[in-house]
């Protein structure tokens, strides 16, 4: 079983690898005992996405539920036949990663394949559960069993992951209509985008990161590092969107550039 599992978080930390150049180079700045899960939840929810958003079949819903029941006897039973769902339930059993917080992500899945305009309330719902919940799994890794530490830095973590999902949202805007037809900002319809709406979205997204910088100094030190470059990545892409005009964002997906990505890397280092 040793060699099942450390071969699953192998498995988990490729797939990160191969989808996020920003994030795996993050995550090299996670301390040693506490990357690989880390990597277990990325991997869980990047199959969830692949799902809903990359797959062409009929039995998406089908198959988000069965990844979905599949996760929750994994964590009962400490294994799974899918590696990456193996090296997510022993991460999940580990830290106290419960159905509380990972029911909420499958919901948000499950919206993606029936919504294509959100209100409000849908928003800040799927903001929860696609994001939020996110910042609360990596938690529980930072702060390794100690409840009190994770009830004192929760608001962070729902702010940071909300901020990230909402600059994602901005930057994908493109794709997000021309690929799947979604918007996900409530009032907002892709043809009438505006300036006055793009500002108010990144009016919005400022807050969350000013709240999670707030907590950023109180994360334990396995975790601060990284945590600290990934706030600093996406405040640079925060600030180049809000730089760009709405047809730039409407036209292409915005990125930082590797020698930006470079310099805030050694920058983080070496504080």
């Amino acid at each position: 079983m040793e060699l099942y599992t450390s071969t699953s978080y192998q498995l988990s930390r490729q797939l990160t690898m191969r989808y996020s150049t920003s994030f795996s180079k993050s995550s090299e700045l996670f301390a040693t005992r506490i990357r690989p899960h880390i990597f277990a939840i990325y991997g869980l929810v990047r199959i969830a996405d692949e799902i809903v958003d990359t797959y062409q079949g009929k039995k998406t819903a089908t198959l988000l539920d069965a990844l979905e029941q599949e996760t929750y006897a994994a964590i009962q039973l400490q294994y799974s036949t899918n590696p990456i769902v193996h090296a997510f339930a022993h991460t999940a059993a580990k830290y106290g990663i419960n159905k509380s917080i990972i029911a909420p992500f499958f919901e948000s899945m499950r919206m993606d394949l029936k919504k294509k305009r959100f209100n409000q309330k849908e928003y800040e719902r799927y903001i929860y559960g696609s994001a939020e919940v996110i910042g609360l799994m990596c938690l529980r890794v930072f702060v390794e069993g100690n409840d009190h530490a994770y009830k004192k830095l929760e608001v962070g973590a729902r702010a940071l992951g909300s901020a990230y999902q909402k600059v994602n949202f901005l930057r994908d805007m493109a794709s997000d209509f021309s690929d799947r037809g979604r918007v996900y900002f409530p009032t907002v319809t892709y043809d009438a985008f505006s300036d006055t709406q793009k500002q108010a979205i990144v009016t919005d997204i400022r807050h969350d990161f000013e709240t999670a910088r707030q907590y950023l100094s109180q994360l334990p030190k396995t975790a601060r590092k990284a945590v600290r470059l990934s706030y600093s990545y996406y405040s640079e892409l925060l600030r180049i969107l809000d730089r760009a005009s709405v047809d730039t964002i409407k036209q292409r997906r915005l990125r930082v550039s590797a020698a930006r990505k470079a310099a805030l890397y050694v920058k983080k280092v070496a504080a």
